[in-house]
């Protein structure tokens, strides 16, 4: 199913999202990687306030290239999110409710979706300059001394993902798999 949807992502409207759905995202999403994460954590740990608002959220796992001359944004193609595994359950519980990034999760990240009516996206890999077009707008928040891990806030129109992971535990990676080996032995 085919959805164009306005962020932020709301505990409603992700209840309303299903694995294998087609999803445009329109409006405000973060970027933030490896490094902004642990930074993140620290600021937690230390009692500090995160420098997002992470209430209702959506957090893109990628790393820009430099933006060419009138473009806001260089080649924007996502970053295997495993690599934020041992951070998003924190940032979930905190209110977070949406991921965008490629490949599979961890079991604790997957239970954390569910526990707090979430969702994982999945961009296209390896389409960075396609998905560059539906950014109109990016602006640094903080990091700036992280380079290309800085977090940064992005307008985007339009910006193509799938829902992997649902609020009702459904994973497209698996699903996906069972089905394609159903169909292939009829």
């Amino acid at each position: 199913m085919d959805r164009h949807i306005q962020t932020p992502i709301t505990e409603e409207l992700a209840q309303e999202l299903h694995a294998g759905d087609y999803v445009y995202l329109s409006g405000s999403i973060y970027v933030a990687r490896d490094a902004a994460h642990k930074r993140m954590m620290e600021a937690l740990d230390a009692g500090q306030e995160l420098p997002i608002e992470i209430e209702n959220a959506t957090i893109y796992y990628m790393g820009p290239s430099p933006a060419r001359e009138g473009r806001p944004i260089g080649s924007a193609g996502p970053t295997t999110a495993s690599r934020m595994d041992k951070y998003a359950p924190r940032l979930l519980d905190l209110g977070q409710r949406a991921m965008i990034g490629k490949g599979k999760r961890t079991k604790e990240v997957l239970d954390a979706i569910v526990r707090n009516k979430g969702v994982y996206f999945a961009a296209v890999g390896g389409a960075g300059a396609l998905l560059s077009k539906c950014i109109h707008k990016s602006t640094l928040i903080c990091y700036e001394d992280l380079g290309a891990e800085a977090i940064l806030q992005l307008e985007v129109e339009d910006f193509p993902v799938v829902v992997v992971a649902d609020c009702a535990g459904n994973n497209l990676y698996e699903t996906a798999i069972l089905e394609y080996r159903s169909e292939s032995l009829l």
